[in-house]
């Protein structure tokens, strides 16, 4: 394998193989799942790896949603800038992952840098459009109302708006969430950092358990991550709860 990914993981010529766990039978007739590999590598493998995956998200996620916030704050103040913001973000999101790494590795090399710059990126068109999308849900009586109670443009924003702009943000947020959670796994190619790495590394073994631990970790971290941004909706938006119950 040659090109700017020449030094990411799967093409590696001596990679750093796992210990597997000599003397037991599990592992050495490599059965689909082995309990003590789990436990004997949970604090030195999977615990890091599964640490590794959620800061990456983190970092991503919230970058994003500042830079995708900023965005849609000025498109909706100023309507020109909705086809640049959104034709940039429409063509990041295009790119293949292992695409745009090869883009970016010439410029900032095989580092954290590489994967979370794609990350944001793929973060921005569903984050962007459904805050935006929010903020343009508002009634246009309740705005006329609000502003003939005296409401200034920054309080309508504050008070009506945003508020009301919640419900598509969570959406967004919990579609990007997952996604990069996904996407975080093939940062493995690049740095040596998250899920991704020991589910490579047992490709290479064809080492059944790690897979399956490794890939239901990333399953159910995305699973927990839904469901918690599904409770934080819930708390931010009690108006909803209430008209359900009504």
């Amino acid at each position: 394998m040659t090109g700017p990914l020449a030094g990411g993981w799967l093409a590696q010529s001596e990679p750093v193989i796992p210990d597997f766990g000599e003397g037991s039978d599990c592992v050495v007739e490599n059965r689909l799942f082995c309990p003590d590999w789990v436990s004997d590598n949970w604090s030195d493998v999977l615990q890091p790896a599964l640490v590794e995956h959620i800061e990456l998200t983190l970092i991503a996620v919230a970058v994003g949603f500042v830079l995708s916030l900023v965005a849609a704050l000025l498109t909706h103040r100023y309507r020109l800038l909705e086809r640049p913001f959104g034709t940039f973000s429409a063509i990041v999101y295009t790119i293949p992952s292992l695409a745009l790494f090869q883009l970016l590795v010439p410029v900032t090399g095989l580092t954290v840098t590489t994967v979370e710059v794609a990350l944001v990126g793929y973060t921005l068109l569903i984050l962007y459009r459904n805050i935006l999308e929010g903020l343009r849900s508002a009634p246009p009586e309740v705005l006329e109302a609000a502003r003939g109670m005296g409401l200034t443009r920054a309080q309508v924003l504050w008070r009506i708006e945003l508020p009301l702009a919640v419900p598509a943000t969570m959406a967004g947020l919990r579609v990007a969430v997952v996604s990069t959670i996904a996407l975080a796994t093939v940062a493995a190619l690049v740095i040596p950092k998250g899920l991704g790495y020991p589910i490579f590394l047992a490709l290479r073994e064809a080492f059944n358990t790690e897979i399956l631990v490794a890939g239901a970790l990333a399953v159910g971290l995305a699973l927990v991550a839904d469901a918690l941004l599904v409770l934080a909706e819930r708390a931010l938006t009690p108006w909803s709860r209430a008209r359900r119950t009504a």
